[in-house]
């Protein structure tokens, strides 16, 4: 049966080994999740995890347990729901030049054209549709909404995507422990500028109806997470 993304990746084998150590109420999950649009719509029922007992990196497995994710999280579990339909599990970094957090997303392609899927508490920087012609052209659609709480613009870089079956060996998918060394590794590829220094001079702050719109949150908690 053709997939609803389109071609499959050629790793069928690989995958399917890897598959294993999924549970069946797991894998049930994943396969009902056969479009990025179901992706993202399941990634939205689940509230925004505030880490209140300090930082986590939760695996698929204990995201689906716990019913909750950060960005970090929402995107490793997005990327093992593709890739259970035999697609690349990559995760894609946005860093930012500020104090504030990146941001983690999920990309894909469709017939030659990328789209991303995110999971995050603010308005702005979502779901992308697979329309964008390049890896750039969608993570550019995330500049303008990407301001910190003053109105600054601080999208700067982004990175290569980032293949997690290099992580298999170490059980990322399925792990009861934190898999903290995914962001951590994530931080070290490599990152492609997105505005030059004289660009960054000209940049406009966001304007009061902008401000008001990014502070707009899906899910409340007592303490704040960016993204």
């Amino acid at each position: 049966m053709t997939s609803p993304l389109g071609k499959r990746c050629n790793i069928r084998g690989r995958y399917t080994e890897c598959m294993k150590g999924l549970s069946p109420a797991e894998l049930k999950i994943l396969k009902r999740l056969n479009t990025p649009i179901k992706i993202q719509d399941f990634l939205d029922t689940l509230p925004t995890n505030f880490e209140h007992g300090g930082e986590t990196c939760f695996s698929p497995r204990k995201v689906l347990r716990e019913r909750k994710a950060h960005c970090m999280e929402g995107a490793m579990l997005a990327a093992l729901a593709l890739r259970v339909h035999g697609h690349k599990p990559w995760v894609l970094d946005l860093k930012v030049a500020s104090s504030e957090d990146d941001h983690v997303v999920t990309p894909f392609t469709i017939k030659g054209y990328w789209g991303a899927i995110s999971k995050t508490n603010h308005v702005l920087v979502r779901y992308r549709d697979p329309i964008y012609r390049t890896l750039r052209e969608l993570v550019m659609s995330y500049f303008h909404e990407y301001t910190d709480t003053k109105g600054k613009k601080v999208l700067r870089w982004y990175s290569k995507p980032l293949d997690l079956s290099r992580f298999d060996s170490q059980g990322w998918m399925t792990s009861e422990e934190d898999v903290f060394y995914i962001p951590q590794y994530l931080d070290t590829i490599r990152h492609y500028p997105l505005i030059t220094k004289s660009q960054d001079k000209l940049l406009r702050p966001a304007d009061r109806m902008e401000l008001k719109i990014g502070a707009m949150l899906e899910w409340k908690s007592e303490r704040k997470r960016n993204v």
